[in-house]
């Protein structure tokens, strides 16, 4: 079920994690909630920006979507702005694109990929999300690279050995 509304974009004072945000009304919230997707939505800000998200409760029994610097700039909206927001339920498998390269890499390997799909969905998203951070599809697939010879190492994500092998893997880069 989609929903449309406009909002305000405000910002959480005693909360610097999730700061900048926009309130979404409690019925449309409800409805989203009690999904089959649950918070996972597809929110598109005035019409021509969209980001793979998901409510999150804001501790006073309402639920916001935050709006981090990037989704700000690209969508042009600071403090204070109205918003059209229209929100869709997120039926992707991860909750977020996938990059064509790290998707291809699971798909030929069945040992990282088993691995991979053994964690949370939100691990998940948070290693597709480094995967798919920078723009250069060479330095995508050599992170998707690096991620699945990690997994395959160690049989989880020490982050800091992660980054240290990324690390490597640049420099090895710059030499070859």
């Amino acid at each position: 079920m989609n929903h449309e509304f406009t909002g305000v974009v405000e910002r959480f004072h005693e909360n610097p994690l999730w700061s900048y945000h926009i309130h979404i009304p409690e019925e449309i919230a409800n409805s989203i909630i009690q999904s089959e997707t649950g918070r996972r939505v597809v929110c598109t800000l005035n019409g021509d920006h969209s980001i793979h998200c998901a409510l999150m409760p804001d501790g006073k029994g309402q639920w916001f979507i935050n709006l981090h610097q990037q989704i700000r700039k690209k969508s042009r909206i600071e403090l204070g702005d109205p918003v059209v927001v229209h929100l869709e339920p997120d039926t992707s498998e991860y909750g977020m694109p996938i990059p064509e390269e790290l998707e291809e890499l699971l798909y030929q390997d069945p040992e990282g990929s088993e691995i991979f799909h053994s964690f949370t969905k939100g691990k998940q998203r948070s290693l597709i999300y480094w995967v798919s951070q920078v723009k250069s599809s060479r330095i995508r697939l050599r992170r998707a690279l690096v991620l699945i010879d990690h997994l395959k190492i160690h049989g989880d994500i020490d982050y800091k050995a992660l980054q240290s092998e990324i690390r490597e893997a640049n420099q090895n880069a710059k030499y070859n």
